[in-house]
C-alpha cells in the first residue's frame, strides 16, 4: 500500500513539475520583448536632384537655372535644347536698347557640348540690325561629384559683322554645386577680347543661388553681375558695373524652361534695369525621364 502511495506521489510530483516549466516557458515567450532591425529613414529626394545622363549630373543642371551664369553641361550626349533670349537694358540716361538672342545647344560625348547663337540689337532708334554668330564649346572635366564645384571649360568667339566692329572672343570657367536640399548655385568667372578696332578688354563674374520652391516647376532666386570694359590705351580709370536682381524659373513642361531675372544698378556706371527673359525646349536623346545611369554607362 505504502509503495502504491509513493508511486501516485511520484506521478503527481513529476506532473507538476513538468507542467510548472511548460508555464514557465510559456510566461517566458509572453513576456520577453521582440526587437525589430532599426528602421532606417530616408529624407525625400526631389527629381531634380537625382543624378540622370551618363555624367550622373543633377536633373536641374539640364534645364538653364540661371540666366547670367552657366553650370556644367545642360545637354547630355546627342541631346538638342533651342533657347530665345530677350535682353532689355534701360542706361542712366539714355534711351533703352534690346538684344534678340536664338540659340542652338548639341551634346557630345566625353563631357563635350557646342552651341551656336545668332544675335540682333534693337537700338534706341526702334532699329533691328544683325551683330554677330558665335560658336561656343564647353568641356567638364569630370563626371559631377568627382572634382569640387564641378568645374568646367568654355570657350567663345563672336564673328561680328563687318560693319559692327571686330570679332571677340570670351573665355569661361564654369563652376556649379548643390549647396544642401533645394538649393543651387553657380559662378562664373569671364574674360572677353575683341580682336581688332579698339581692342576693348572686359573682365567678369556672374553668380547665382536658387531654391526650389515647387520641385521641377518652380524656382526663386538671386543673381548678381559684376563687370569692368576698357579699351586699350585708355587712362581713365575702367567703369565698374553691378547688378543685382531676383530669379525665377517656372518650367510648364518637362523639357522646357523660362527663366526671367531683372537685374538692377547699384553703381553710377550700371544701368537702372537690365531684365533677362529666356525660354528653351530640350529634346532628343537624354531627355526621356531621367533615371540614374548605370555605373557602366559613366564616362571615362
Amino acid at each position: 500500500m505504502q509503495r502504491r502511495l509513493c508511486i501516485v506521489a511520484i506521478i503527481i510530483s513529476g506532473t507538476w513539475m513538468a507542467y510548472g516549466v511548460r508555464a514557465d516557458e510559456g510566461s517566458t515567450d509572453t513576456n520577453q520583448v521582440t526587437r525589430l532591425p532599426a528602421a532606417k529613414v530616408i529624407g525625400e529626394r526631389l527629381e531634380e536632384d537625382q543624378p540622370v545622363g551618363p555624367y550622373q549630373q543633377p536633373e536641374w543642371t539640364t534645364a538653364r537655372r540661371f540666366a547670367t551664369t552657366r553650370v556644367y553641361l545642360q545637354q547630355p550626349p546627342w541631346g538638342f535644347g533651342v533657347e530665345q533670349w530677350v535682353k532689355m537694358q534701360y542706361p542712366r540716361g539714355e534711351a533703352p536698347n534690346y538684344l534678340l538672342q536664338e540659340e542652338v545647344e548639341m551634346g557630345l560625348p566625353y563631357r563635350f557640348q557646342a552651341d551656336v547663337y545668332e544675335n540682333w540689337i534693337i537700338n534706341e532708334h526702334h532699329t533691328v540690325y544683325h551683330h554677330d554668330v558665335a560658336t561656343e564649346l564647353r568641356w567638364a572635366l569630370a563626371d559631377w561629384g568627382k572634382i569640387p564645384l564641378n568645374p568646367t571649360l568654355y570657350g567663345e568667339w563672336k564673328f561680328v559683322d563687318a560693319d559692327q566692329g571686330a570679332d571677340v572672343y570670351e573665355l569661361k570657367l564654369l563652376f556649379g554645386e548643390d549647396l544642401a536640399p533645394r538649393w543651387h548655385w553657380g559662378l562664373n568667372l569671364i574674360y572677353e577680347q575683341e580682336v581688332g578696332q579698339s581692342r576693348t578688354t572686359e573682365w567678369e563674374a556672374s553668380q547665382g543661388v536658387s531654391y526650389t520652391v515647387i520641385d521641377e516647376k518652380l524656382g526663386l532666386g538671386v543673381e548678381i553681375k559684376v563687370e569692368s570694359e576698357t579699351e586699350q590705351g585708355a587712362r581713365s580709370n575702367a567703369p565698374i558695373e553691378v547688378d543685382i536682381g531676383p530669379s525665377l524659373q517656372w518650367r510648364p513642361t518637362r523639357g522646357s524652361h523660362l527663366d526671367v531675372v531683372p537685374l538692377f544698378g547699384v553703381t553710377g556706371d550700371s544701368p537702372n534695369v537690365e531684365t533677362w527673359i529666356v525660354f528653351g525646349i530640350d529634346f532628343g536623346p537624354g531627355h526621356e525621364r531621367a533615371s540614374a545611369a548605370p555605373v557602366s554607362t559613366s564616362s571615362q
